[in-house]
C-alpha cells in the first residue's frame, strides 16, 4: 500500500500470481499486480507481467467484486468463480480485445484480499463521493485538444 505524507493510504497495489490458461487447458503461471486508485473509484487495473512486457487491463471495480461470487460482465471482460483442476476455489478472468483473448485464473483468497483492501479504502457504494467530476471533465477536454 502506498502512503502520502500524512500516512493516509492513497492506492492499493496487490501482487498476485495468476495462471494463464491456453486453448488446451494448460496453465502457465505469470506475475500480476492489481491496482486500485480512489481518484478513479469505479475502476481496477490488472497488470500482467509477461517477460519483458507488461499488459494492463482496466475494468469496473463492481465487475471484479461481483465476479467473486457469480458470473459477471457483458463486454470485453468477464469474471466468474470456479474450481481449478485440483478443486481449489479460483476466480476466472476472461479478457477479450480485437488483438486476441486471454483467460487467467487467480486464487479466490488473493482476489478477496485485494477486494477487502480496496473496500477498506473506499467502501462499496461510496465511490461517487471520491470522484472529482471537475478534474474528470478537465481531463476529457484536455485530451480533445491534444
Amino acid at each position: 500500500m502506498d502512503y502520502s505524507m500524512n500516512t493516509a493510504p492513497v492506492t492499493v497495489t496487490h501482487p498476485v500470481t495468476v495462471d494463464l490458461i491456453d486453448a488446451t487447458g494448460n496453465a502457465t503461471p505469470i506475475e500480476a499486480e492489481l491496482h486500485y486508485d480512489p481518484t478513479d473509484p469505479f475502476a481496477v487495473t490488472a497488470v500482467f507481467k509477461t517477460g519483458s512486457h507488461q499488459v494492463s487491463w482496466t475494468f469496473g471495480r463492481e465487475l471484479l467484486v461481483e465476479g467473486l461470487y457469480e458470473p459477471s460482465g457483458d463486454g470485453d471482460v468477464h469474471v466468474w468463480p470456479c474450481l481449478d483442476s485440483s478443486g481449489h476455489a479460483v476466480v476466472i478472468i476472461e479478457l477479450c480485445s480485437p488483438d486476441g483473448e486471454a483467460l487467467v485464473q487467480a486464487r479466490t483468497g488473493d482476489m478477496q484480499a485485494f477486494v477487502a483492501r480496496m473496500n477498506a479504502l473506499v467502501a462499496t457504494g461510496t465511490e461517487s463521493a471520491h470522484l472529482d467530476v471537475d478534474a474528470a471533465i478537465a481531463a476529457i477536454l484536455a485530451t480533445g485538444r491534444a
